[in-house]
């Protein structure tokens, strides 16, 4: 057993995946024009939050520029952009940027973690990859022991959430719960599972995502966290 400090210290030495650990490193070193003053974090970006947390949000995996330089997830991107202001407006953080880890953002009754730790090229995972990666999400899952609610950002945060809690239970979840925004399923005897589209800019711009939707998520995710016995 370990703590969640141990674990996340754990998970920035990984280098289980070669082309993971390749292409975190060139874009560190090579950057983009806005940020080539900057020293990038290049490494794997552990979760963040409050352990005593009710609310678990699951993403996908750092952006190359945004949580791969800052170090954080959803940290320095228009997707944390998005993120943050929502959890700001449901009283999960205290302030509506995340703009790099000295920045006075503190998380409250809130966690956030995702598939995978690396940046990937394209926004693109292998199989392998995520399978290399769910040891890290399946013992926060056992660290994280107040969650009651999880949000999948995406339909890759969504099935990772829901295949870890199928793991832990010895079985998969039956019937395996589908993604689709605002889809909501109870599982484990007390846990909520959401699903949500991604804040990335090819949702937010398209208008797949909107503010609205993205909020009526938070909304109900605080309605049955205050209904929640703790």
């Amino acid at each position: 057993m370990t703590d969640l400090a141990s674990l996340q210290r754990r998970i920035v030495l990984c280098k289980r995946c070669p082309r993971l650990v390749r292409w975190r490193k060139e874009v560190a070193a090579t950057k983009t024009k806005r940020f080539r003053d900057q020293k990038y974090w290049g490494k794997p970006v552990p979760g963040f939050g409050d352990p005593r947390a009710r609310l678990l949000l699951v993403g996908l995996a750092p952006a190359a520029h945004g949580g791969n330089r800052t170090g954080r997830m959803f940290t320095g991107d228009r997707s944390g952009d998005w993120l943050y202001r929502a959890l700001h407006k449901f009283g999960f953080a205290n302030q509506a940027r995340s703009e790099s880890t000295d920045d006075g953002l503190l998380l409250t009754d809130c966690y956030i973690t995702a598939a995978c730790r690396c940046a990937p090229p394209v926004n693109k995972l292998l199989p392998n990859e995520l399978k290399n990666c769910r040891p890290f999400l399946l013992q926060e899952l056992t660290l994280l022991t107040r969650i009651r609610v999880v949000i999948g950002l995406g339909k890759i945060g969504f099935d990772a959430a829901q295949q870890s809690f199928g793991e832990l239970a010895g079985d998969p979840l039956v019937p395996r719960p589908r993604f689709a925004h605002g889809a909501e399923y109870f599982i484990g005897g007390r846990i909520t599972l959401m699903g949500s589209f991604h804040p990335s800019q090819q949702n937010t711009f398209t208008g797949r995502l909107t503010e609205p939707m993205f909020d009526d998520v938070f909304r109900r995710a605080r309605t049955i966290l205050n209904g929640a016995k703790t």
